[in-house]
Formats: structure tokens, C-alpha cells, sequence
């Protein structure tokens, strides 16, 4: 029996009444609407996988149903009862526990210390009847942790055991998985299935979040797509279990990716042309993240002048430490040549300095510096060096003629150069951010997300951009989660998956269909 198998038979619906419903939630932070009119049921018995790029309104579900935050409007029911959660204790005695992405355990105590922490002080632990209950849950859900152990030694697939067994250990009835298969091996998550499997057969309500449409399909009895704070589209339980995975994986891409999705930006497509010498080319290009999230391993790609290739996949997927290693932002193993010149362990200055620039998707955490002006941060990349610096000294002239011509190329709307580039809306950060790369000698720019967060006038502004630094001759690359973008931009198309480019499509008729298969695990052949 293969382990789909063993996770999908007989699926449990569940009891009419879900144990947790979510009716038009919303969330509203200053410029941001995270959750719009979310409407969700979470049965007894069954995962629910639950899908969506950064920033469609995941985390601020998770919070809600943690306790951490409050909606601003529609309400929370528990078993049929509304229910204002108001803190993470109260989640935890609602049955609702929640296990993060990052770890909450504390590495230099055992197993045993880490599942007493949160209980009432004052009330000396029955050191016996933790250890009864453990093996119980270890029973239970087939796994196999010495109760003694420190955590710190543990794997980090056993790390995220203790976790799940924490979350459920005052009876919880609902767990909240967070991107869980984020860091552990492919025998880590098939490791995680059985586990799931067990816990849902034994009554308990699964959220399962994640970024890979093949976890949802193995894993998901039900299925639910988020879109910019909204419910995009949901497969009931019934139609999970009544369509095969091949059938399964092509729902969720439609509902993820397809076209017509209210609120797309229609873009029109960029017409085919010829393209001059192979300016870029990275190969066999393997590395780490720094942030804890998937890396990139062998990845093999190369740019025409003039060309756009365009770089698919579900967030998550090494997209970003990838970008990272192409700037000189982190180390790599593998080439990574401009113009045919390897550039080994070049840093981020020099090759800025040769022309290969790099268009963060954090305009303000590390693509700019908050409490300077918009001027220096024009001349971030070169700061120390000539002509903006000469013998140590700012030649503050020449930074502010650079500044203003740039200002008014690519309409910065601000009351001046000197303001701080902190205070200006994101759609001008990122005018500032294109201004930087895009000036002087640019050969190869690397986007990452460019629109993600803009308006709809900015994101207009910004694929004009590209479409036309493009028509100038510049090798592109472009990042994004936004397919229709991808297909709209794009003159070759590859997919990333687990960190690893699965295949290379070129832009036409059949590029969607190609593509999304890609995306959802299957290969071209």
C-alpha cells in the first residue's frame, strides 16, 4: 500500500456540524486588508490543506485562530457556539493548538521540560504521569522519542513530533500546521504523513498549510485556496476523495493560477522577438537559505540579451535564496557567468559594478535603508566608491544630480530627494528600487516579485519596466508567484519545485498547461 494510498481511504467527512467555522472573517491592518470575508469549515476526522502565496492572508487566519489577533468583522464559531478567542491560552483550552514554521521548543531542555512549560508554576509536575501520557501519545501517532533527550540533539523531524504532541497535549481537538514539511527531508515529510494520518483517524481536526500543491493532494482530504486575503476557491471532501490526484492537482492549479480571477491585472502579452548573445547563464548552482526555508540545489539556466526568462513556482520553493546567490548575497556552489566571465566570489558591489543587478521583493527590510534619503539609497550598491566618493569623502553634488535625474525618469513622488525613503508609500520605494538597478551599465537584472504588494497603477508602471529595460537590450529575469505575469512577460519559462528547476517551456498557446503540470509535481514527460 503506498502511503497516498494509506492517507487517502475512506476520508472522514465528519459530523454536519464543523468543530471550528470561520464566517465572513475579516482583518484589516493600516493600507492592508489581510482576510476579506473569509468563510472556512475545519470538520472532525480530516486535513485540510490549505494553499496561498505570501500575503494571501494565511498567517493572519493562523493568528486569529491562535488568539493573537481578533477579527474586525464576521465571527468564530467553535462546535456551533460563537466564540471570541482571546489569547493564546484560551486557544489552547478551545483544543485549538498550533504548531509554527520556526521552532518554539527550547533546545537546551529535554522533552519532558519542554512539555511542561506553560503549566501553573505553583503546582509541582507529576513527573509519572507526564511520562504515562507521552508514551501514550507516542503510541498513538507511531513514533519513537526518548522522553529524556534534549531537544537540541533531537532531528528536526522529531522536533516538530514533540511539537505536534505539545500542541495536542491539554486535548486538543483542532491542530494548526504551518508550513511543517518547510524544513525536514523527503523522508521527513513521508514521516509526517503517517502522522497525520494516525492523528486524523483518531478525531482530530488538521489545517495543514502549505506552499506544495503535490502535499495537498497527498495529504488533503479537503482543500481550500487563498488569493489576496480571500477564499479563491475550495474542494469539499467529497470531491477530493471522488477525484483522482492527476484531477485533484489540476483543480488546485486552476484555482491558484487560472485565468480570469477577479481582481487580475490584465496584462498585455509582450510580443515575441529575436534575441542578441547569451549575456547570463548560471550552472549546476546549488545553496542554502539563510532564512530557514527551502534552498536551491543543481539549478541550470541561461539569458539572451533582450530575453525575459521567467521563473515559476509556488513561493517557497527556493525562488528567493536563489535571487540571493545570483547578487552575491549569499554563498553557492557552482558558476554563475556574465557575458561568459565566471564571476566566482564576486560580492554584491562588484557585480553591481559589471551590471548585474539585483530588484529585491523586500524593498524596505533589505533592498533600502529606512531612515536614509532617497538620494543615498539611489547610490546604495556603490557607497565608498567613485564618483559619489573620493578619498573617503561624499561628494554630496553628485549624489544629488544622480538623484534628481532619476527622480524625475522614473516619477518618484515625494516632496524631495532628501526625504527619508522610509515615509513613502511601497509603489515609490519600488520606483526608487528599479531607479537604482536599472541606471548606469545594467546587463542582467534579477526581479524577485516585483509587483507583489503594489497597486494596480505601480504594478502597470513596474511590468512596463521590465518589458521595456527588456526591448534596451537587458538579459531579464524574472521571479514571481504571479503566473499571469510569468505568461504575460515572459519569452522562456522555468519552474522551480523543492529547489530544483524541473523544466525550461517556452512562452506560447500550451505554456499555461505546461507549466502548471510542472508546478504541481508532474514532469513533462
Amino acid at each position: 500500500m503506498t502511503y497516498e494510498t494509506e492517507i487517502r481511504a475512506d476520508p472522514a467527512t465528519g459530523p454536519a456540524q464543523p468543530l471550528v467555522a470561520l464566517e465572513g472573517v475579516t482583518k484589516r491592518f493600516p493600507g492592508v486588508v489581510a482576510n476579506d470575508a473569509v468563510t472556512l469549515e475545519f470538520h472532525p476526522g480530516e486535513v485540510h490543506a490549505l494553499l496561498g502565496e505570501n500575503g494571501a492572508g494565511k498567517s493572519t487566519l493562523i493568528s486569529m485562530l491562535a488568539g493573537v489577533q481578533q477579527p474586525d468583522e464576521g465571527r468564530i464559531l467553535i462546535e456551533g457556539v460563537p466564540t471570541k478567542i482571546t489569547s493564546p491560552k484560551h486557544a489552547l483550552s478551545l483544543g485549538i493548538g498550533t504548531v509554527y514554521q520556526h521552532r518554539m521548543l527550547v533546545p537546551t531542555l529535554t522533552v519532558a521540560e519542554n512539555l511542561q512549560m506553560g503549566a501553573p508554576w505553583y503546582r509541582r509536575p507529576d513527573r509519572a504521569a507526564i511520562r504515562e501520557k507521552f508514551a501514550e501519545s507516542c503510541r498513538a501517532f507511531g513514533i519513537d522519542i526518548d522522553i529524556d533527550r534534549v531537544v537540541g540533539e533531537l532531528s528536526l523531524g522529531e522536533q516538530q513530533q514533540v511539537e505536534i504532541i505539545r500542541a495536542l497535549w491539554r486535548g486538543g481537538k483542532l491542530l494548526v500546521l504551518d508550513e511543517p514539511t518547510a524544513m525536514l527531508s523527503p523522508a521527513g515529510v513521508r514521516e509526517l504523513g503517517r502522522m497525520m494520518g494516525r492523528m486524523r483517524d483518531a478525531g482530530v481536526s488538521i489545517i495543514f498549510i502549505t506552499h506544495h500543491l503535490s502535499e495537498a493532494v497527498e495529504f488533503g482530504n479537503r482543500v481550500s485556496v487563498l488569493r489576496s486575503g480571500r477564499v479563491a476557491g475550495a474542494m469539499s471532501a467529497d470531491e477530493v476523495a471522488a477525484l483522482t490526484p492527476e484531477a485533484t492537482r489540476a483543480r488546485i492549479v486552476d484555482l491558484m493560477f487560472g485565468a480570469g480571477v477577479e481582481g487580475d491585472t490584465k496584462i498585455e502579452r509582450r510580443a515575441r522577438r529575436d534575441h542578441g548573445e547569451r549575456a547570463f547563464e548560471v550552472v549546476g548552482l546549488s545553496g542554502k537559505s539563510q532564512k530557514g526555508d527551502t534552498g536551491f540545489s543543481d539549478v541550470t539556466f541561461h539569458v539572451q540579451e533582450g530575453e525575459i526568462f521567467g521563473v515559476a513556482g509556488v513561493d517557497g520553493n527556493g525562488q528567493t535564496p536563489l535571487a540571493e546567490a545570483i547578487a552575491g548575497q549569499i554563498p553557492c556552489q557552482g558558476d554563475v557567468l556574465l557575458e561568459g566571465r565566471a564571476l566566482g566570489r564576486a560580492d554584491v558591489a562588484k557585480r553591481y559594478r559589471l551590471g548585474l543587478r539585483y530588484a529585491t521583493d523586500d524593498r524596505l527590510g533589505e533592498g533600502t535603508v529606512a531612515s536614509l534619503p532617497i538620494s543615498l539609497n539611489m547610490v546604495l550598491k556603490q557607497i565608498g566608491r567613485p564618483p559619489y566618493w573620493r578619498g573617503g569623502v561624499q561628494r554630496d553634488a553628485l549624489i544629488d544630480a544622480h538623484a534628481e535625474s532619476l527622480f524625475e525618469e522614473f516619477d518618484v513622488r515625494a516632496p524631495s530627494i532628501h526625504t527619508p525613503i522610509g515615509k513613502l508609500s511601497g509603489g515609490n520605494i519600488q520606483k526608487v528600487l528599479l531607479a537604482r538597478e536599472l541606471s548606469g551599465a545594467a546587463k542582467v537584472v534579477v526581479y524577485n516579485k516585483p509587483t507583489h504588494g503594489l497597486d494596480l497603477k505601480n504594478i502597470e508602471t513596474t511590468r512596463r519596466r521590465i518589458r521595456d529595460g527588456a526591448d534596451n537590450g537587458i538579459a531579464t529575469v524574472l521571479i514571481s508567484t504571479d503566473l499571469e505575469e510569468i505568461l504575460s512577460l515572459s519569452d522562456r519559462i522555468g519552474v522551480m519545485v523543492r529547489g530544483r528547476m524541473v523544466g525550461v517551456v517556452p512562452n506560447g498557446p500550451d505554456a499555461r498547461k505546461r507549466v502548471g503540470a510542472m508546478m504541481a509535481g508532474e514532469s513533462e514527460e
